[in-house]
């Protein structure tokens, strides 16, 4: 695939694309290093600020992560674990505060879940790490 910078599709997001089928496709495995905005910008024949787009978005959909002195990476995917909500729980989906993701070590992008029980308490949880299950009722 190709950058066409005549498309309809901006040029960041065809970026983004490429990318992103890269890495689901496991041609860019978990840990790989991508290649710099710089040479990024080179190879594909677009600017700089579009390459940051492109990664930006990636960021944001829990694909990559950016370390300052270590580039961007492509993000481990994290082993699932099993919760069963009891009868009567909630269940929300939401973005964290930044105070949110500092304190649960979430990467940009990844939601949180806020199981909400009968009697008020919440119990927030990382929405890439969990798999939510709901008891049988018969």
């Amino acid at each position: 695939m190709t950058i066409d910078p005549h498309s309809r599709t901006p040029v960041y997001a065809q970026l983004a694309d490429l990318l992103r089928q890269k890495i689901l496709s496991g041609e860019l495995p978990a840990g790989s290093i991508l290649a710099s905005e710089t040479r990024m910008s080179q190879e594909y024949g677009i600017g700089r600020d579009a390459v940051r787009r492109a990664v930006l978005l990636l960021r944001s959909e829990g694909l990559v992560n950016t370390s300052r002195g270590l580039g961007t990476r492509v993000r481990e995917a994290p082993q699932r674990r099993q919760v069963e909500l009891a009868a009567g729980e909630s269940v929300i989906t939401r973005m964290p505060t930044d105070g949110e993701r500092r304190a649960m070590q979430l990467d940009e992008g990844v939601p949180i879940l806020e199981v909400r029980s009968r009697d008020g308490k919440v119990d927030l949880l990382p929405g890439d790490e969990v798999e939510l299950n709901r008891p049988d009722s018969a």
